[in-house]
């Protein structure tokens, strides 16, 4: 089994959604605690070019991604993520999520 931790705007993000979207989404972090980084398309992803993947939760027409890191050991480390609306993925949530996690990285050493 793996740990699975969520910052705040995770926590956040997870906390507003409804709660059939709520339950899906903490179905997807349990497959992550069980298979971690084999945890296959389409719940993960690898996000090209940058040292991120994503939990990919799609409910009817709702779609979240929530992008995480592998910490140490069997850590990983959710970092924010947010409701996909276009085909494209944010840049701007993208370099947030760099953000929190060079911050963790830098307060946890």
């Amino acid at each position: 089994m793996y740990e699975v931790r969520l910052l705040d705007p995770a926590n956040e993000l997870l906390e507003s959604c409804a709660s059939k979207m709520q339950a899906k989404i903490l179905r997807t972090i349990d497959l992550l605690e069980k298979f971690g980084p084999n945890l296959p398309q389409p719940h993960a992803k690898k996000l090209t070019g940058y040292d991120l993947k994503e939990l990919r939760v799609k409910l009817g027409s709702d779609i979240i991604r929530m992008f995480y890191f592998h910490y140490k050991n069997k850590i990983y480390i959710i970092t924010s993520g947010y409701i996909k609306k276009t085909n494209k993925i944010s840049k701007k949530e993208i370099k947030r999520a760099l953000k929190l996690k060079a911050k963790f990285e830098e307060e946890n050493r």
